[in-house]
């Protein structure tokens, strides 16, 4: 018996088990971009945020971008943007995409969601509000409903879809 439970906890350390794992990939940055771009990706871009960019970025963002460059992806009709951000101090990042067209939001997809509780905003009927969000301020011109025991994650994908429509603004 001893060694039985030697064993499940061995396996358990090891990483063999994953039962415990709380990352959820709904789709991978790859297969989103593909599809974004009917398996016809472009070569990334660089977006460079210097000071005023990232003033801009503070003031919907929360706080300044993580980064000093941004890589997006663009055609004639739309950019994509793919960033993390968190629901929750404290929490591990969740991975979002966002596809930006005349100034709306075409497309928000979750990626990888990485927290212990709000991955309903991955669900499409939550993710169906975001599309057609314009600028509104510092916010959005859509309302978006939020979800009983994921209003972090709710205010996040919101943060995440305005911030993708400023980067779009700053790429022009």
């Amino acid at each position: 018996m001893f060694i039985l439970f030697f064993l499940l906890i061995s396996s358990l350390y090891s990483g063999n088990v994953k039962a415990f794992e709380l990352y959820k990939t709904f789709q991978t940055p790859d297969v989103f971009l593909a599809e974004m771009f009917n398996n016809q990706v472009p070569a990334p871009t660089v977006l460079n945020l210097d000071a005023k960019a990232q003033s801009e970025i503070r003031a919907v963002f929360n706080r300044p971008f993580p980064s000093q460059r941004v890589r997006y992806w663009k055609d004639a009709n739309k950019t994509v943007w793919v960033f993390d951000d968190i629901g929750k101090e404290g929490y591990v990042p969740t991975t979002s995409g966002f596809a930006v067209s005349n100034g709306a939001i075409e497309t928000a997809r979750v990626l990888i969601y990485r927290e212990s509780r709000g991955e309903q905003v991955a669900e499409p009927s939550f993710l169906n509000q975001l599309k057609g969000a314009k600028a509104a301020g510092n916010k959005l011109s859509n309302k978006v409903d939020n979800i009983t025991g994921a209003t972090l994650s709710v205010q996040m994908m919101e943060r995440m879809a305005r911030t993708a429509l400023t980067l779009d603004t700053l790429s022009h």
